[in-house]
């Protein structure tokens, strides 16, 4: 378990699992729907199957470019840990294990779940072919918040399609940002990035732009739904770290990358997360 745990970066899911609770609780607070155990768990493992499908699924299919790549070639797979055959078993496994969790929540889930997963596990093949590949992945972690709240209430609305928007940009940007290490050798190998297509000054800009576009979309609930006080501390904090990862990260100095990545952008997510869940109690 802890290879497979080491395989998937389950750590990682430190960024969508806090926008699902998100979107499952402003399902619970903002509609006729009550809160069920049972709802919340089945949301949970669609949250883990899919993370798990999709991160084996890119580490099976990029372990090729990861012997290569220095910063890479000491993950599971190049290193012997894990057998390619072992990772995509692992793939399929999670993949069938999520279409059947979302057959026990409701049809809408169930029937979108093939398209969910096409999202998550395609974004594994786009940087073969495309520098949007960043936008990709932002597209499928955006699938978090939306798909709790159709987990509740199995029927789409518009404010939990501002909190998947703001998902998208927000990864996008600081996804831009973590591909900056690698623009050399994406060049090198003939992978697409936006780093590797626009260098690194014009990929931060471009980064930037889309964590603008991250904040309005965060601050557009506020129009549509009755929020208070904490909500709006929530905005601030997480537009905080929007700008302080931009400050971590220069052209020329790319030595704290891992600090915006990881760090700024994990507790981000939290803390708003942990402030918007409070904020909905304050207002019941």
């Amino acid at each position: 378990m802890k290879k497979y745990f080491s395989l998937v970066t389950f750590s990682h899911t430190i960024f969508a699992m806090p926008f699902a609770f998100i979107g499952f609780f402003l399902a619970v607070t903002t509609t006729d729907h009550k809160f069920e155990w049972q709802k919340l768990v089945m949301m949970l493992l669609c949250m883990v199957f899919a993370r798990n499908s999709a991160m084996a699924f890119n580490r099976y299919l990029d372990r090729n470019i990861d012997a290569k790549n220095p910063r890479t070639k000491q993950r599971d797979i190049p290193a012997g840990r894990i057998s390619p055959a072992a990772a995509l078993t692992f793939t399929l496994t999670n993949c069938a294990l999520f279409i059947v969790t979302t057959w026990f929540i409701n049809p809408l889930c169930f029937y979108l779940s093939p398209v969910a997963l096409l999202v998550v596990l395609g974004y594994s093949a786009t940087k073969r072919f495309t520098a949007l590949c960043h936008m990709v992945l932002g597209l499928g972690l955006s699938l978090a918040p939306i798909g709790a709240y159709l987990v509740v209430t199995g029927a789409f609305a518009l404010t939990p399609i501002f909190f998947s928007l703001s998902v998208l940009c927000w990864v996008s940007g600081f996804d831009i940002i973590y591909a900056l290490q690698d623009e050399d050798f994406d060049r090198d190998q003939k992978l697409h990035s936006i780093p590797a297509w626009l260098g690194k000054v014009n990929a931060l800009r471009l980064s930037t732009v889309l964590h603008v576009f991250s904040a309005a979309f965060i601050v557009m609930p506020v129009i549509y739904t009755h929020v208070g006080l904490l909500y709006y501390i929530g905005i601030v904090f997480f537009c905080s770290m929007l700008i302080y990862q931009h400050l971590l990260v220069k052209p020329n100095d790319l030595s704290r990358v891992n600090l915006a990545f990881m760090t700024t952008n994990g507790i981000a997510s939290v803390v708003f997360a942990a402030f918007f869940l409070l904020d909905r109690v304050w207002m019941r």
